[in-house]
């Protein structure tokens, strides 16, 4: 059975309740739930982890280098801005990884427009709100299956 890693950065515990018209009123455990029906439905192991803590995302993808797991699919928040340290642990890793974002970074503050993650991820997708864990995740399974 493959294994998938979905990644959630800092704040985004507060989904749902945190600027509502940037990221919307969906919750994290409602974009969770249904990550693991779709990733179910095709037999597919995934496990989401959400942390505001840079070493405990990346003691995440350490582990996940080592259990077996295929894919990461992170939408490192504001650590895409900030973060080779996060950066470093994914190229470490050597796992295929999607780069999500609930928001277009582009059509926001111009610090939002850097991302040390994009040159190494299979593919990035920004600004279509909870759906872009959805079209990674069928991308995903699209190339396990």
């Amino acid at each position: 059975m493959a294994r998938l890693l979905v990644l959630h950065g800092p704040n985004l515990n507060l989904l749902g309740q945190r600027e509502p018209g940037i990221y919307g009123d969906v919750t994290l455990d409602a974009i969770n739930t249904k990550l693991e029906q779709l990733a179910g439905e095709a037999g597919v192991s995934l496990r989401c982890f959400q942390s505001n803590s840079e070493a405990e995302l990346i003691e995440a993808i350490h582990n996940a280098a080592t259990n077996g797991t295929e894919y990461v699919l992170i939408n490192p928040a504001a650590f895409t801005h900030t973060s080779i340290a996060l950066r470093d642990a994914l190229a470490a890793s050597e796992l295929p990884f999607f780069e999500i974002h609930i928001s277009n970074v582009h059509a926001r503050e111009p610090f939002r427009h850097t991302s040390y993650f994009s040159d190494l991820a299979q593919g990035v997708i920004c600004g279509f709100g909870p759906q872009g864990y959805e079209l990674a995740l069928g991308h995903v399974l699209s190339q396990i299956q």
